[in-house]
């Protein structure tokens, strides 16, 4: 057996060398520039990741890294392919998940997958995180497109997790929330929308809902309901030690029935995001939306985000206090208010120190 695959090996050799002597220097210098990376090193370029499933063919594997732009030829792969089933014939290219980039040399490319070089494929997801944010950080992680994601979260089967809401309105999203924020590990997963969504909720299903059938008893909100508080409340919250007050000035508001107020629900209904430097306008908040909860009492009809553990042990538990109202410093922390007159006060004296302390632009 052994001297046949020395015939075979010698063979294919004298025929590469034949053929190299047919096409003569131009022939290598194809095969130069084919092994050659597609973008030069030193070029800023994106990593990419290519699923190889068990069974995949070699022909199939060149085609899908010249579609990914790692190899500039899938015929200069083929031809790579069989020289390395010809001198290890009992080796082959491995299934598995491969990170590879574009400056890497066709050859270098091979050996990882021919040595079974995986990668262990994760994601995380911070606390805060709405769907289109999930949606985007997929995409850029190479998982798969932004409208995918979407697409799928909007078909997503929701009959075994009874505990989500049920018959949403048209346009809301039903999963909203409810994807918990974590690490999550995707190793001999398919790298599929489905299967990101079911472990997020699977993660919801183990952590939040044993924190709410706790302590249902000591709150008067609904599972919904304290999931739609619990997301403002992780919007709202920079300093972790703020959350139990600023979860007790919005119950506060929610039993006098005074409107929550808060910006975050409005950039969501309005798909933007404020910064210190472009707040939200007036004529922003006074756009009509479901989720503005400047101009409407009572809590938006879906969550904003993904609350953590922490956002939603505090609106669970929120601080027993007078405060109706609240600011931001800038800086990660808050000025409370009883009243109305205190916290336009306190805007005032955070603007006018805002504009002292602002480096001038000449």
């Amino acid at each position: 057996m052994k001297a046949k695959h020395s015939i075979v090996r010698g063979a294919i050799v004298l025929l590469l060398f034949a053929a190299i002597g047919v096409v003569g220097w131009r022939g290598w210098a194809w095969w130069t520039a084919a092994n050659a990376p597609p973008i030069a090193a030193g070029t800023p370029t994106k990593t990419v990741k290519l699923r190889v499933p068990q069974g995949t063919s070699a022909q199939e594997i060149g085609r899908d890294l010249q579609a990914l732009g790692v190899i500039r030829s899938a015929a200069a792969w083929d031809l790579w392919a069989r020289w390395l089933m010809a001198h290890e014939p009992q080796g082959g290219f491995k299934a598995g998940v491969y990170q590879l980039s574009q400056t890497e040399p066709l050859t270098t490319v091979a050996a990882k997958i021919w040595s079974g070089d995986v990668v262990r494929l994760s994601y995380t997801i911070p606390e805060g995180w709405s769907l289109r944010q999930m949606a985007a950080y997929f995409e850029e992680q190479g998982f798969f497109s932004a409208q995918d994601f979407l697409a799928a979260v909007n078909t997503f089967p929701t009959a075994q997790y009874a505990w989500l809401p049920t018959n949403p309105s048209p346009g809301e999203p039903a999963l909203e929330g409810y994807l918990y924020p974590d690490t999550y590990d995707l190793s001999g997963a398919p790298i599929q929308p489905e299967v990101v969504l079911k472990q997020m909720l699977d993660r919801f299903e183990q952590v939040a809902l044993p924190l709410y059938e706790q302590g249902r008893g000591q709150t008067a909100l609904s599972f919904t309901q304290w999931v739609t508080l619990a997301s403002i409340v992780e919007k709202e919250a920079v300093i972790a030690s703020e959350r139990p007050r600023i979860a007790g000035v919005f119950t506060n508001r929610l039993r006098k029935n005074i409107p929550l107020g808060a910006d975050p629900t409005v950039e969501y209904g309005l798909g933007i995001q404020q910064t210190p430097d472009q707040p939200l306008t007036l004529a922003q908040v006074r756009t009509p939306s479901a989720y503005n909860t400047y101009l409407n009492t009572g809590l938006p009809p879906t969550p904003i985000a993904s609350p953590g553990l922490a956002s939603l042990k505090a609106t669970l538990n929120p601080e027993n206090t007078a405060f109706l109202y609240f600011v931001a410093r800038y800086d990660g922390t808050h000025v409370f208010s009883r009243t109305l007159a205190e916290h336009q006060a306190a805007q005032v004296e955070i603007q006018d120190k805002r504009k002292t302390t602002k480096p001038s632009k000449t």
